[in-house]
């Protein structure tokens, strides 16, 4: 095989790796009723003039099941940090004493989490549409090559089968995944 014919492969394969991993990060955001740093630590929250990810104010601990404790490095933003969280509507309840916050993760109702499950599959047919259109992509790479007999017929279906196996090694983690991220919100 030419080596034009393995960048593109090497190509798409990192394009079906990185959209995995983005729809991993936000099937994590999905917030299930348990307390889960990840669904707080990129709201932008005003901390000195500049909007800034709550992760890099201060230390988001999980207390218990259902509160994470946010420990801002400076107290004197305490007030900001309240507000940005506040201000991200993520249906959280929030108490401070001066010197941390407590975010308090409630139970999630039947129909929250229908929704929640909703909002899952959606992500995962989004995903699903950006891999196949990075599979039409890599195939017109092919297809060009074949044009200018860079490869030859052969070449190209034994290439169209390899795309197509990668592509429903990505889908198939990805099914699972929701899957999984599903059976974790209906969980009660």
């Amino acid at each position: 095989m030419n080596e034009l014919v393995e960048l593109t492969l090497a190509e798409y394969e990192e394009k079906l790796d990185k959209h995995f991993n983005h729809f991993i990060d936000e099937l994590m955001l999905i917030r299930v009723g348990r307390a889960n740093p990840k669904v707080i630590e990129n709201i932008k929250v005003d901390y000195y003039g500049t909007l800034t990810p709550l992760k890099q104010t201060g230390n988001i601990i999980v207390e218990d099941a259902r509160m994470l404790v946010v420990s801002p490095w400076d107290a004197s933003t305490l007030k900001s940090i309240r507000s940005g969280i506040e201000a991200a509507n993520i249906g959280v309840s929030l108490s401070d004493d001066g010197k941390i916050i407590r975010v308090s993760f409630p139970m999630l109702t039947e129909e929250r989490r229908r929704d929640c499950c909703k909002d899952a599959k959606k992500m995962l047919e989004e995903t699903k549409i950006v891999m196949r259109n990075a599979r039409r992509d890599c195939l017109d790479v092919f297809k060009d090559m074949k044009k200018n007999s860079e490869i030859s017929e052969d070449d190209m279906a034994g290439l169209e089968k390899d795309v197509q196996k990668l592509l429903d090694n990505y889908t198939a983690k990805a099914d699972s995944s929701c899957d999984k991220k599903i059976a974790e919100i209906m969980e009660v």
